[in-house]
């Protein structure tokens, strides 16, 4: 079978037999490695006079990743470790007729790990944070890891401002976005569109019909990516049941933001066919000169069954029929110099019903967001955080702490609580240095994360390991090309 493999060498064969293609600069982005739909769009523009001319205007780019990580957990649990090896490499035509094509691959290699199949003996639970870097659907896979990325056609009408992508692509939107936390990010194949409405706005557009979450090297229905992680309890407290029985579906959205010299506003809709509708309402601002203002935020999110909520059976849907969510979230906080920043952000999920939104498909859009975990599956949340960010001027050095104090419903409160966790502290500390000059594109990011239970008492051994009570240490090496 023709698989990501042969696309890597394919396209690796072509660049060393001197097509003489541009290299391009495509530095590390954190989160994501593409912020907009046209971000790789650096090919010529100059119409081509052969097919040759038009592949030899494209451009290689090249992403190699190296990525260490530790857990541990509190005494008489498993610890855990993993070290994974990644490479990619893909190429974009040069405009021909406004159209573009794309393709890349990846493939992760498991270099030295724990056996991350294995279950802890005291909580019966398996690994949480470590298989992810690699396949969790099967743990045991160590060297079948690749995965066709890309493949696509663009076609850009720069004179009316519109750019319009087709087939599998990298994404980023505030429920569907890349969640760099492992080795490769979530992609979607589907039709995704983007027009900028006057200077400062734009509308964006989707339709997702497949996804390929994080931590996976398939693709999927947008129904049978949901439940990849884990699925929790029904609001009675019995398992969840809606992985494997949810149909295909499809996910629709549209999105308007607009920068004023005020700040910006942002509105989404989000239309999951035949389970859950979502919007969202967001206002970022600031008060001041660029480089001392005072930053606030407003934001708010509300969620409402369609159809069924998935299936029929009601133990087999993902989003009950009654259930109904509500979120809101503030921010406000000072920048203190072109370097440093810091803010205080709040965010209240109400007693209503549990915020839901599958996990294989991005990380939580809330102001008190902190890598490695999220506030998915609940409701009756109070969540608060201080998130400092200091850059050094001498050197390409940035540093980021946060500390937070998250408080869910009990974890018997299997309205509220689906997936069965405690209240907690958490603290971050995320470090980056970017080299430059002759390593330019090389970043080295190290990441710890402490999570301790608000409550000591009470819990079983599968309510604590891998949620609460640990530390958890990562070493990432990230260069593009």
């Amino acid at each position: 079978m023709f698989g990501v493999r042969h696309v890597v060498l394919v396209i690796g064969a072509l660049f060393f037999s001197h097509i003489h293609l541009k290299g391009q600069d495509h530095p590390y982005v954190h989160p994501n490695e593409r912020v907009s739909l046209d971000t790789n769009s650096t090919g010529a523009k100059v119409k081509p006079k052969s097919l040759q001319d038009f592949l030899r205007s494209g451009n290689f780019f090249g992403h190699a990743r190296w990525y260490s990580m530790v857990t541990n957990n509190a005494s008489n649990y498993s610890d855990y470790f993993a070290n994974a090896i990644g490479v990619g490499i893909g190429y974009e035509t040069g405009v021909y007729r406004n159209f573009q094509l794309g393709i890349s691959g990846y493939a992760i290699y498991d270099v030295y790990s724990s056996d991350l199949t294995k279950i802890d003996q005291l909580s019966n639970q398996p690994n949480r944070y470590e298989v992810g870097l690699f396949d969790v659907l099967n743990p045991g896979n160590h060297d079948d890891l690749d995965r066709l990325e890309d493949l696509y056609i663009k076609y850009s009408l720069p004179s009316k401002s519109w750019m319009i992508k087709a087939g599998k692509q990298h994404i980023r939107t505030p429920f569907l976005n890349p969640q760099d936390g492992r080795m490769r990010p979530t992609l979607v194949q589907g039709v995704l569109a983007e027009k900028k409405l006057g200077k400062n706005g734009l509308l964006q557009l989707g339709a997702i019909d497949r996804i390929s979450p994080r931590s996976t090297v398939r693709w999927f229905s947008v129904g049978h990516s949901v439940g990849l992680y884990g699925v929790g309890v029904n609001p009675d407290g019995s398992r969840s049941q809606y992985a494997g029985n949810l149909p295909h579906s499809s996910v629709l959205y549209a999105g308007y933001s607009v920068r004023t010299n005020r700040g910006n506003l942002m509105l989404w809709s989000q239309t999951v066919y035949n389970m859950f509708q979502t919007y969202l309402t967001q206002w970022d601002g600031k008060i001041g000169s660029k480089n001392r203002a005072w930053i606030y935020g407003i934001q708010g999110i509300h969620q409402h069954s369609l159809g069924n909520g998935g299936n029929v059976e009601i133990n087999q849907a993902y989003f009950q029929p009654q259930n109904r969510s509500f979120v809101f979230g503030v921010r406000l906080g000072k920048q203190i110099n072109q370097n440093q920043r810091i803010t205080l952000n709040g965010t209240r999920i109400t007693g209503h019903g549990r915020y839901l939104m599958p996990r294989e498909w991005g990380r939580d859009p809330f102001y008190t967001f902190m890598p490695r975990e999220r506030n998915e599956g609940y409701g009756d949340v109070w969540a608060m955080n201080v998130l400092y960010s200091y850059g050094f001027t001498e050197m390409p050095l940035k540093i980021d702490v946060g500390i937070g104090r998250y408080k869910l419903p009990n974890i018997y409160n299997f309205e509220l609580n689906k997936y069965g966790f405690p209240a907690y502290y958490q603290a971050n500390l995320d470090v980056r240095y970017s080299m430059e000059d002759f390593f330019k594109g090389l970043e080295i990011q190290f990441l710890i994360v402490l999570k301790q239970a608000i409550e000591q008492q009470g819990y079983l051994p599968k309510f604590e390991i891998n949620k609460v009570n640990l530390t958890h240490y990562n070493l990432i090496l990230n260069y593009h090309f």
